[in-house]
């Protein structure tokens, strides 16, 4: 659902002069897949190992019992990340201005709980 509100909005972040773009831990092929299916217009860049996520200590080791129920939903990630680890990153959301300064960061480890791309929207609108 994340990744489709954005793309629903991805003309108006367009409109600002903002680039968006998604970072995640799979695989490039399948991060490939997932944009292709869902018919993403933005990047979605692969983080091996979650190097950068593990930069900005967003990262986080499923415990044992989250990964039973994963792999009861067939949710391999390592097979999806190409590493064991089983560890995923913080959904995040960052908004960086043209000087590189992060302006706002909104992460938080309950992964139903994302910012609407409109809060982003109305952050950008005060940047210059």
């Amino acid at each position: 659902m994340e990744l489709y509100a954005l793309q629903q909005r991805f003309e108006d972040f367009r409109a600002l002069g903002a680039e968006l773009v998604v970072i995640s831990p799979q695989l490039q092929e399948k991060n490939a897949e997932v944009k292709r299916r869902q018919r993403l217009a933005f990047p979605v860049l692969s983080d091996p190992g979650n190097a950068y996520a593990r930069e900005l200590s967003l990262v986080s080791a499923l415990p044992e019992d989250l990964r039973e129920v994963y792999r009861s939903f067939e949710i391999l990630l390592p097979e999806y990340n190409g590493d064991d680890s089983w560890e995923l990153p913080l959904p995040a959301r960052m908004v960086v201005d043209r000087e590189g300064v992060i302006r706002s960061v909104e992460a938080d480890p309950d992964h139903t709980r994302r910012p609407e791309p409109e809060t982003t929207l109305e952050l950008l609108r005060t940047l210059d």
